[in-house]
């Protein structure tokens, strides 16, 4: 079975995006981020710039294997705002992602039939307008070797064209690197299999 080593997410914030139902206008809004603190940085920013707003609800997901997720319906009835927005993360298959979708009231109750459109819809309109990006999961290692077996080691990097992200040759040399996930367990193998070299997943 094949590792599925690659994900869809964003790598700048979308263009604001309006949804308007009677009265009520709904914007929505994306975000590329990493960790729950960028998450909350991104939805107190946007707090300050629509402070008139009722509503800041929202629905983030990071991670690609084991991704978590959270959604907040932000004083709207429950499940009318904060699972819709997740639903389009699911439905356009993104991670690594926060979606806000600010609500300004326009004085006519939607019913919650009326709020899980709109927030859905302004949800969609955002990651339309989002240039959406596929990445790859890579998996780093950290090589560890006397510097006599220096070309051992650069050989195979270079007949596996991996990446190299940091390097200490000195005596005790170290090479860190970071290899696309599918490929991970056989270029660990190749390494392990050389005498005199430590290879160890960071």
């Amino acid at each position: 079975m094949e590792i599925k080593d690659t994900y869809k997410t964003i790598n700048i914030s979308g263009k604001e995006a309006l949804f308007k139902d009677r009265n009520s206008k709904f914007f929505g809004y994306t975000f590329p981020i990493t960790t729950e603190e960028e998450a909350k940085l991104a939805i107190a920013d946007l707090k300050k710039r629509h402070h008139a707003a009722r509503h800041w609800c929202y629905a983030w997901r990071i991670g690609t294997e084991n991704s978590k997720y959270r959604i907040n319906d932000d004083g709207e009835p429950s499940n009318s705002a904060g699972q819709p927005i997740y639903r389009q993360i699911q439905s356009f298959e993104v991670t690594n992602i926060l979606i806000v979708v600010v609500r300004y009231f326009g004085g006519v109750k939607l019913g919650v039939g009326g709020l899980i459109n709109a927030y859905k819809t302004a949800a969609q309109l955002a990651l339309e307008a989002s240039e959406i990006v596929e990445k790859t999961s890579t998996i780093d290692f950290v090589i560890i070797f006397e510097y006599k077996d220096m070309n051992k080691v650069m050989r195979i990097i270079k007949e596996h064209t991996i990446d190299i992200t940091k390097q200490n040759l000195e005596l005790n040399c170290k090479i860190h690197i970071s290899v696309r996930k599918k490929f991970a367990s056989k270029i660990k193998d190749i390494f392990s299999t050389l005498y005199g070299i430590e290879v160890r997943k960071i």
